[in-house]
């Protein structure tokens, strides 16, 4: 699936490289810059441009070393590592507790201050300017330097611009003038063109790619051993930690769930089954936030959380995971957990500012949890493995110790044994139920009904939007209307 989505990017951007080469060499009208970039001196006399031009470029310099360094700071922080997540899958963490559109905003002021900044530069420098001289194509140009640097790579961006914006676009004026006057513009297009192929063919990741951070030797013997997340339990309080109430969707007209009702006792693991389209993983969007409903309550102690975003359930302790496995794949399985820990330090832009003596302290503590976890899962040697490049059953491991290290007041599980083989299925099971008696609320929707009566205490039956039935298995078993609709047809 992922060769096919990337191979499907490759082919669009191939096809963007290859307009811009044809559209080079079989064109002599394209412009890059509208002519400005020629009047480098301005109004200045000759000496003085000289002069202007060397302060202007070293003051690039300057600002240029300064972007990098705290680029540098922010991306190696954890708040860049929950940018990288958000790239990643933004569903799954938005119901880790992050604000995906305001981490976002965030990105875009900070990204367009420092254009406004290099734009400010540039007028500088040549003396003048016009919007009409920046178009799509010196919007492409940038696009193709940070391929060609290496995307994910601060360093790579920078010898990006340098070696696409200075050798392929400076250096052809460099060249005797041969042909029309917009020979120039010409060769510097088709250079460009034939840039971005080469590297979507050979090296799509760059030449400088993504680092890769490697955590697990300062988990390993470095901190004291503790107790893994949410495994050693506290004694609950008895009211329910979550009740549904009267929940209802709609689809185009069709009523995905309909007035369904429950209640989730503290400390108990509760199955909800059913038959397919029976409106179970949609009531676990629901509560979740993942959707709004359009009547009935999610009362979580004792707020109603209906029609919450995801961020801010998640933020009371409602941690779910998903029906299709949803790692960071392109962060270690280390990053993973980490990404999901609450009360870093260093996860907002201004923690990230100041710098790894403000937020590693508290990168150890949870480094030394992470490390406890993985010990428990019995994953310790694939700590620094990319979690996109384990297996099914690998990746549902890696989600629930993810969820785990949110904290979780209450667990919602969408059908964690898909697509998992029997040995891994029982692996599951057993943490799931030291989960459930390590005091760790759960609700988990799934089709295995082995694992549903070894996992759960009780299970409630849906099946056409409603609640059909409530009981242990074996009462279950013996319900002619949950028999007739789902455990026999």
């Amino acid at each position: 699936m992922q060769f096919a989505s990337r191979r499907r990017l490759y082919f669009w951007a191939t096809l963007v490289a290859a307009s811009a080469l044809a559209a080079g060499c079989s064109s002599g009208t394209a412009t890059s810059g509208g002519g400005s970039q020629s009047s480098a001196s301005g109004n200045y006399p000759v000496t003085a441009a000289v002069l202007h031009a060397f302060t202007v470029l070293g003051l690039v310099a300057v600002i240029a070393a300064v972007v990098l360094f705290f680029t540098d700071r922010l991306t190696g922080s954890p708040w860049g590592r929950r940018l990288r997540a958000m790239r990643d899958n933004t569903e799954a963490a938005e119901s880790l507790g992050t604000s995906v559109r305001a981490e976002s905003l965030k990105v875009y002021v900070i990204g367009g201050a420092i254009a406004a900044v290099s734009g400010g530069l540039l007028v500088e420098f040549i003396g003048a300017w016009s919007p009409a001289a920046w178009g799509t194509g010196e919007t492409f140009i940038f696009f193709v330097a940070i391929i060609v640097g290496g995307l994910g790579n601060n360093f790579g961006a920078f010898f990006g611009a340098l070696l696409v914006l200075g050798a392929f676009l400076e250096l052809p004026t460099f060249l005797p003038t041969i042909g029309s006057s917009n020979t120039e513009e010409s060769v510097q297009a088709a250079a460009i063109g034939v840039l971005i192929l080469v590297f979507l063919w050979w090296r799509p990741q760059g030449v400088f790619p993504e680092r890769k951070r490697e955590l697990a030797l300062l988990a390993r013997g470095e901190y004291p051993p503790q107790t893994p997340p949410a495994l050693g339990g506290t004694h609950p309080p008895k009211p329910p930690l979550l009740a549904v109430r009267d929940l209802s969707r709609d689809f185009g007209g069709v009523r995905a769930v309909d007035k369904v009702s429950f209640e989730l006792p503290p400390g108990t693991a509760t199955g909800l089954i059913g038959p397919n389209g029976a409106g179970k993983s949609t009531a676990l969007k629901l509560i979740a936030g993942a959707l709004a409903p359009d009547t009935g309550q999610v009362v979580v102690g004792a707020v109603n959380v209906a029609g919450w975003a995801p961020h801010k359930v998640s933020r009371l302790g409602v941690i779910r995971t998903f029906q299709h496995t949803s790692e960071f794949a392109r962060l270690t399985v280390l990053e993973n957990l980490l990404a999901a820990a609450p009360g870093q330090p260093g996860d907002s832009f201004g923690g990230s500012l100041l710098g790894r003596r403000h937020w590693r302290p508290r990168q150890r503590e949870l480094l030394a949890q992470a490390a406890a976890l993985l010990a428990d899962f019995q994953l310790t040697e694939l700590a620094d493995e990319y979690a996109g490049r384990l297996s099914g059953g690998q990746r549902r491991l890696v989600e629930i110790m993810r969820a785990l290290m949110a904290r979780p007041k209450i667990l919602l599980l969408d059908e964690p044994m898909a697509g998992v083989n029997p040995t891994l299925r029982l692996t599951i099971e057993e943490h799931l139920r030291r989960l459930r008696d390590g005091g760790l609320t759960m609700l988990m929707v799934e089709h295995e009904l082995s694992s549903v009566e070894r996992v759960c205490d009780s299970v409630i039956v849906m099946a056409q939007g409603k609640v059909l039935a409530t009981g242990t298995m074996a009462e279950l078993r013996s319900n002619k209307e949950v028999v007739d609709a789902y455990l026999v047809g």
